[in-house]
């Protein structure tokens, strides 16, 4: 397979350069360094392009801020670039995991037997949660279904296919990529996942997020619980479609 890593890297994130370095010398495929879109230099006129409220069901409770749009606008930007270099698929890794090799390399051959058609193969910081099915096992290594798409995008390969797919559905979107990406009932893609990634978390360690949650310490407790309840309404709504997807795909077999 013709497989490409992309690691998704802030510029003015200085920080986070020698990481950067250490994950171009340890990825197992050949890798290149792609600018992520920066949420400071975004205009009105992009963020509008994109960015259109209340686009699909259940709807998203909460406004975008810019980061979270420049988040899923790189990940456009990638899957454009896994389109354009003409691969089988493409390792999208976040500047700031760490890789547990060799379990990195035994999961990333787990995850290639995946690599069929429009499929999208994520390796998670945290357990998986909910109700899944085993679709591949090497050892201790697991490659699983979900029921429900888990969220995050620390890391995942994605086929050509799939890429070629995801740009087309999202020329405009109204909610975060991982959100997006669990609407399995908008995009026809159940993501999979490894189990153990062979990935950790190093944004502590260099910087914290870069997704910024400005804003956040000036809510009011009434506002902090509201969006507490929102979210909790809504995962109960992903849940709901996300079985409904499931128990059609049944029956179309």
């Amino acid at each position: 397979m013709k497989i490409e890593g992309f690691i998704v890297h802030l510029r003015r994130a200085t920080a986070r350069r020698p990481q950067v370095e250490h994950l171009l010398a340890t990825l197992p495929v050949e890798t290149h360094v792609v600018d992520a879109v920066d949420g400071q230099a975004l205009g009105d006129d992009e963020t509008g392009r994109h960015y259109v409220k209340g686009l699909h069901q259940p709807a998203y409770p909460f406004a975008l801020r810019q980061s979270e749009i420049a988040c899923f606008l790189s990940h456009r930007k990638v899957w454009r670039m896994i389109v354009e270099r003409g691969l089988d698929a493409g390792l999208i890794v976040e500047d700031d995991v760490a890789l547990d090799m060799p379990l990195f390399g035994r999961c990333l051959e787990v995850a290639k037997r995946a690599c069929v058609g429009k499929a999208y193969v994520q390796f998670r910081i945290s357990p998986v949660r909910g109700r899944m099915r085993d679709v591949a096992r090497n050892g201790e290594v697991r490659l699983v279904a979900p029921q429900v798409s888990q969220l995050g995008t620390v890391a995942q390969l994605v086929t050509r296919e799939a890429a070629q797919h995801l740009l087309a559905l999202t020329e405009r979107f109204d909610r975060p990529v991982d959100t997006f990406l669990q609407m399995r009932w908008v995009t026809g893609i159940a993501p999979f996942c490894v189990v153990p990634s062979g990935i950790s978390d190093q944004s502590a360690e260099i910087g914290g997020s870069t997704v910024s949650a400005s804003g956040k310490a000036r809510r009011s407790p009434g506002e902090r619980l509201w969006r507490e309840w929102s979210r909790f309404i809504y995962r109960r709504r992903v849940q709901k479609y996300s079985r409904g997807w499931c128990e059609t795909e049944v029956e179309r077999r």
